[in-house]
């Protein structure tokens, strides 16, 4: 790309950003005649028009700020020129407005998964050790190495071993009204479709957590709650924990045979089964994106948005989050919410959020990094625009709170921390079975519980990082694809990926992040 070129996101827009790599110096020239006035970095906003003091600053059509002084035309507009606007009120939303013309069912698509017990589907074959507290976390880690060294050779149909590390189980006011979050979240991780319905749990035994109460009767059942006649509702398997203050161990070593046994059972059940083919509607998957740049809304995103809108077609469930980055798009959510109780959900989970935030004295715009700055966002607003087009344009059908399981299909606001530990943990808790994670400042994101497919919003990106991006959507930049065309790669890429065929860079080189549970209520 040697041409001077921005890009401009709507008609309306005053601003557009330079796309070219390495950003562009003063006196470059725009084939329309427009001029640059200040050297503007790539990604970042150049003044289309002069823009006098205190008028709206347009991207997506949107105002992402005020102009806190005269800025002329072919100037560098950056955060430091801008006043912030004030974060939209929840009161007087448009509710289920907006009807979005009916796609035609995408059908024929498959993929080969696992087939648990419960209904749900599988894209990994793993075995997960629960812990009940952080106490805990160095033995487990110290028996998944041995495990993995010694008993899963023998076990060639399971994919790998997990310990579910956390800091959460002691120290927590636990009977506070936010304390189920963490509880339920760390609950319905354990139950995640890659896991098989093989629950196993290692204990200290003195923490606050018990295993009674993170894994309560009737947590643990064998249901289809699709063909409940067909198989019926068994009785609540005995829950197999491993306590490690049990007066029977004697020694470390005691302790971590307790664990290889208990883990053999497991294993043994997890290796007779088998791949099986599966309707695409089987995929549960987040959609997420770190390390944003001012090319995340143009690229990336938008192709996820559009692969998004593929799987609704199929029939699968897509949950998009990240409650401060989608905030300011509040009333493009409402509108697009399927029933008015949908909208009121998201609402009112904004409304929490809200009022989290000013507990801590800060508000939405604490959200923004300095990668996201030197990548071209000036604040949040921008950064919402760019982040709720991940969404697609299909009706939003549910709402989660943190930490809860989805049960339905179709595209769900999961509402989570923009956090990217503590988002991909909330959607891992959700059910999800892939993850789709855009990136344009670049990060090694992964977790060993799910796959995680990168996409790169940047060629440059893409290039040097050419061993962890999944994908390259700045392709859509260069002219040498579309967001259509991206967002098709995407979707087939996912049926081979969920199908075992392929795997991320992120499970090549084993990068995994560490779960970290959302916890809102205080430490005592």
């Amino acid at each position: 790309m040697t041409d001077p070129l921005y890009i401009r996101m709507h008609p309306a827009d005053n601003v557009a950003i330079v796309a070219n790599d390495g950003g562009l110096a003063p006196g470059a020239r725009f084939a329309d005649g427009l001029t640059l006035c200040d050297r503007v970095p790539q990604g970042h906003k150049v003044a289309l028009v002069d823009l006098p003091m205190g008028s709206a600053v347009l991207r997506y059509n949107v105002p992402i700020g005020y102009a806190l002084k005269d800025i002329p035309a072919g100037s560098w507009v950056h955060e430091r020129l801008l006043e912030m606007p004030a974060a939209r009120g929840l009161e007087g939303l448009p509710i289920s407005t907006l009807r979005a013309e009916r796609l035609p069912p995408l059908e024929g698509y498959t993929f080969e998964g696992y087939r648990n017990a419960d209904g749900s589907v599988g894209s990994r074959n793993i075995l997960a050790i629960t812990t009940t507290v952080q106490c805990v976390a160095g033995v487990v880690e110290f028996a998944v190495k041995r495990i993995k060294e010694e008993l899963l050779p023998r076990f060639p149909n399971v994919d790998d071993v997990v310990g579910l590390e956390h800091s959460y189980g002691c120290g927590v006011a636990i009977d506070a009204p936010d304390a189920i979050i963490p509880i339920r979240t760390l609950r319905n991780i354990t139950l995640n479709p890659n896991f098989g319905g093989e629950v196993m749990v290692v204990s200290l035994g003195c923490e606050k957590l018990q295993p009674e109460r993170l894994l309560p009767p009737g947590t643990i059942q064998i249901v289809d709650e699709r063909s409940v006649a067909d198989v019926g509702i068994s009785a609540d398997a005995a829950l197999d924990v491993v306590c490690l203050q049990s007066e029977h161990h004697i020694g470390f070593m005691s302790m971590i045979d307790s664990i290889m046994q208990a883990a053999v059972l497991h294993l043994e059940k997890l290796d007779a089964r088998r791949r099986e083919t599966v309707p695409a509607s089987e995929l549960v998957v987040g959609v997420q994106c770190g390390g944003s740049d001012a090319f995340s809304g143009v690229t990336a995103n938008p192709a996820v948005g559009f692969c998004t809108d593929l799987l609704v077609r199929a029939g699968a469930s897509v949950m998009f989050s990240e409650t401060t980055e989608v905030r300011d798009g509040i009333d493009q959510l409402t509108s697009r919410a399927s029933t008015p109780e949908v909208a009121e959900a998201m609402i009112r989970e904004m409304a929490w959020y809200d009022a989290y935030l000013q507990k801590g004295l800060v508000d939405r715009s604490a959200n923004t990094t300095p990668g996201n700055k030197k990548g071209g966002l000036s604040n949040i607003v921008e950064k919402a625009m760019g982040s709720i087009v991940k969404s697609g344009t299909a009706p939003i059908s549910g709402v989660l709170a943190p930490g809860e399981k989805l049960r339905q299909k179709g595209l769900t606001y999961a509402a989570t921390p923009a956090s990217d530990f503590i988002c991909g943990t909330l959607q891992l808790a959700a059910g999800m079975n892939l993850h789709v994670f855009t990136t344009g400042r670049g990060t090694p994101y992964g977790l060993a519980e799910v796959p995680v497919i990168k996409v790169a919003t940047r060629s440059d990106l893409a290039r040097r990082w050419h061993d962890l991006m999944d994908i390259n959507a700045g392709r859509i930049a260069d002219g040498e694809a579309s967001i259509e065309d991206v967002g098709w790669e995407l979707f087939h890429l996912m049926l081979e990926i969920a199908s075992g065929r392929k795997k991320t860079w992120a499970e090549h080189w084993k990068l995994h992040n560490a779960l970290v549970l959302f916890n809102p209520a205080p430490i005592t």
